[in-house]
């Protein structure tokens, strides 16, 4: 059923101004990410929904990605990039001991699982597997994404082992598995909130993981 036989219609949108495609193409990005974090269904965003909640007739979409998967994967790069910005701050803004900005990076993820739930689940939660044979999304596309987070975790930890507040002797594998920790733990708190988890679990969670010594 199209968009006139269910009796809606995209809201109307002044044209770009040329030169001005660019900005249409953020706009797209922007309406699907409204439509993830309102649905928190990466299957919600097909090219019309994403194009009506832009205003635009669906074909315009053409213009800037060759299919819906092209459209998740920039969604899905955006949500990175925002979780980048937010784990940098959380660093920057931390007491200056690399425990502390340890702390603050991992403090930062599980605030992002817990504020932005339906990208979360997209970006982590194997919600958005694109096939790599029928789409234009590429196997570097998804291998790169996430790679600048997990960077500046295994720096944090780093920073700790050279400061010797951490006894790690394997950073690369102990920052692996500080992620799984810090994952497993958003994804549990989302799906039992209700359970009675004790206040400092993500810090014992850090401590352990990271090998930090007791403070």
């Amino acid at each position: 059923m199209d968009d006139a036989e269910n009796g809606t219609r995209p809201r109307a949108r002044a044209r770009n101004r040329r030169g001005e495609g660019g900005l249409l193409r953020d706009e797209i990005v922007a309406a699907a990410v409204a439509l993830l974090d309102e649905t928190g269904d990466e299957s919600a965003l097909t090219l019309r929904s994403v194009a009506r909640r832009a205003g635009i007739a669906a074909p315009s979409i053409y213009r800037h990605f060759p299919d819906q998967p092209a459209v998740m994967l920039a969604v899905v790069r955006n949500a990175f990039a925002e979780l980048d910005t937010l784990l940098h701050t959380a660093r920057d803004e931390a007491e200056d001991t690399p425990r502390a900005r340890l702390l603050a990076v991992c403090d930062g993820y599980l605030e992002f699982a817990r504020t932005r739930p339906g990208r979360y689940r997209t970006m982590f939660g194997g919600l958005w597997t694109p096939d790599l044979n029928e789409s234009s999304v590429t196997a570097e596309d998804v291998s790169t994404l996430g790679s600048t987070s997990m960077e500046l975790l295994a720096r944090s930890l780093g920073d700790c082992v050279a400061a010797g507040e951490a006894v790690s002797t394997d950073v690369a594998a102990d920052t692996v598995a500080l992620w799984l920790g810090l994952h497993g733990l958003a994804h549990q708190r989302a799906v039992s909130p209700a359970f009675p988890w004790p206040p400092d679990i993500a810090d014992r969670v850090v401590t352990t993981l990271a090998h930090l010594k007791d403070a």
